[in-house]
Order: structure tokens, then sequence, then C-alpha cells
């Protein structure tokens, strides 16, 4: 699969950009665990163009995390014109905007899945990002629609095909499901059928182990896969897709000692990128997830909760044993 001239070679594996997890450190995980392309957490246009600190510091990001791609949202086109600029100086390999966010806040400035609303909006708001891009590739992410009665995805393919885009990921779901209900996988290969669509269409909803991922390739015919929630805490789920697509066998999980040198190293990642205040409060989302089924992962992550500073955090992690959690109460 190419994304114009990026090649992400066969049934590549996404990372999903998320809000407060896809930092610079976690990308960087998930890429070494074999993820084909990774994203920043959206960004929004007007703090870009504000130069604003916090939206400049989500656009940093290390070499090894190419190919790599900053994905923006926005209610304005002069912003998103101003943004993709900006954006472009940073030198990723792509931009992505993101037009299938359903939360309130972000819907009432007229971003994120307000433009399933009204195409024509969607339109020119794409078209305006393809230009100032220039040579940059442009992609999307959006929804199914807006809701039951609005689901026009065929539609809106062509059109950001034929403005420019050159790839459009589509999480099966509409606004009005938000993340309630099972994906729509059915959505995918209606849209894969569609005459005229030849950009590559990657699923994304609902894939959070290896035999879904080939599920959705094979039911589908995407040309690829977005892995969002089901690599929070288990970046491991790259390599074990890439495994069972490759030979139909699974890989066994990750053991406890490679999970807590995973979180550690996470950790480590996190403090050097975001300093260690941040550094330390930022992990705290990924602990849960991380120690989920080690006996006594509850609490070793209730008694590092409360750390502020990284070395005690690591000392713990890496000398845990579940036989000796009274140490840790």
């Amino acid at each position: 699969m190419n994304i114009d001239t990026i090649n992400l070679g066969n049934r590549p594996l996404f990372l999903a950009p998320m809000e407060d997890v896809t930092d610079s450190p976690f990308r960087q995980i998930c890429k070494k665990k074999g993820a084909s392309i990774v994203y920043t957490e959206f960004i929004s246009s007007e703090a870009i163009i504000r130069d604003a600190d916090i939206a400049m510091h989500k656009m940093q990001f290390e070499e090894i995390e190419r190919p790599f791609g900053i994905q923006i949202f926005g209610g304005r086109e002069e912003a998103m014109e101003g943004a993709t600029k900006v954006a472009i100086t940073n030198n990723p390999d792509l931009v992505d905007i993101n037009f299938g966010c359903p939360v309130y806040k972000i819907v009432k400035k007229g971003a994120g899945s307000a433009c399933l609303k009204d195409l024509g909006m969607m339109e020119r708001m794409a078209g305006t990002v393809v230009d100032a891009a220039g040579d940059l590739p442009v992609t999307v992410k959006t929804r199914l629609g807006w809701d039951d009665s609005t689901i026009r995805i065929s539609e809106v393919a062509l059109m950001l095909q034929s403005i420019g885009v050159k790839a459009l990921t589509v999480h099966a779901r509409t606004r009005a499901q938000k993340y309630k209900g099972d994906a729509r996988w059915e959505w995918l290969k209606i849209l894969k059928d569609t005459p005229g669509l030849y950009i590559p269409i990657i699923g994304n909803g609902d894939v959070t182990t290896p035999q879904l991922a080939k599920k959705m390739f094979d039911e589908t015919g995407v040309d690829g896969v977005m892995i969002g929630r089901g690599a929070i805490g288990n970046p491991w789920i790259f390599e074990q897709t890439r495994h069972y697509l490759e030979t139909g066998e699974r890989l066994p999980d990750a053991s406890i000692e490679d999970r807590l040198a995973i979180c550690a190293e996470q950790l480590r990642l996190s403090v050097a990128h975001h300093g260690e205040r941040y550094g330390v409060i930022i992990m705290k989302k990924h602990y849960g997830q991380y120690l989920k089924g080690i006996r006594n992962g509850k609490k070793l992550r209730a008694s590092i909760m409360d750390e502020k500073e990284m070395d005690p955090i690591l000392e713990k992690l890496l000398n845990f044993s579940d036989e000796e959690i009274y140490a840790l109460t």
C-alpha cells in the first residue's frame, strides 16, 4: 500500500491518533513494536496559528517515528490553512485532517465530525489543506456519517479523492454512535467496492486482537487497518498482528518482565520528552493496561500512582515481585 510516494508495504498497521495518548514516547514504543505509521494526537488549528506551546510540543517527533503524520482539526478554513503551513515546517511525512471526532466541544465549533453534516464545508476545508500542503500528502480520518440518515461515505471518499486527498481512514461508526455499539464493517466493504475509487482505504473500529485485524482485512478488503484503544498498554499488538497475518499463528503474549520493562521505557521517554512533572503525570493513564492481568498488579499500580518523580516508579516497576507485594503496601 502506498500513500502517495510513502510505501507502507502489504497490509500495513496504523496507530490511531488518540488525545492524551499518542504522544511521541508512546509512538516511539509502538513503532519499535511494528506499527507501520503513527500520528500525533489531534491538534487544534487555532492553537497552531496562535503558536501555543502545547500545540508546538505535540508536533515534535523523533526520526524513529517515520513515517509520521501530524493530525489537525478546526472549523475555519483560514485557520486550517495557516496550521497546515506551520505543520509542514516540522517536516512530517503527511498531514491528516480529523473529520471524525464526535466530542461535543469540538463539534460545536464546526470541527471534527461536524463536517459530516455539511459536505460542502468538508470539501472546502480539505481543499484548503491540500493546497496549503503543496507536495506533502494530505489524508483524512472520518466516520460513516453524522447519523444513520446521513451515511454517504462513498460520496465523501470520491469527493476527497477528486480534490487530492491521498488516503482515507474510516471509523466504521456514525457520530451519533460515538464509541458505542459495534463498528459496522460492512460499510467498509461497500466503500472499497465503490466504482472509481482508487485511493487507499484504512479501516478503523473494534480491532483489538490480531484475529480481528485479519478479519477486517479479509471481510472488507481495506488496504490498511488502524488500531486505537487495543494498543494502549499493549504495543505488542502490532508485531503480534503482523506475525499472525503472515503465518496464521499467534505469538505468545508479552511476559510480565517484558510488560514492566516496556512500561519503564515509556516512562523514561515520557520524562525526557515532557519533563519530569508532566512526564510522570501523563503516564498514569497507561499503567492500568500495562499491569492488567498481573497478579497484584492493582496493588503495584496503586503504589506508583501517587509518586511525583520517575526514579521511585522505576524502582518499583523493575524490581516488582508479586510475591513481595507486601513491601509496596
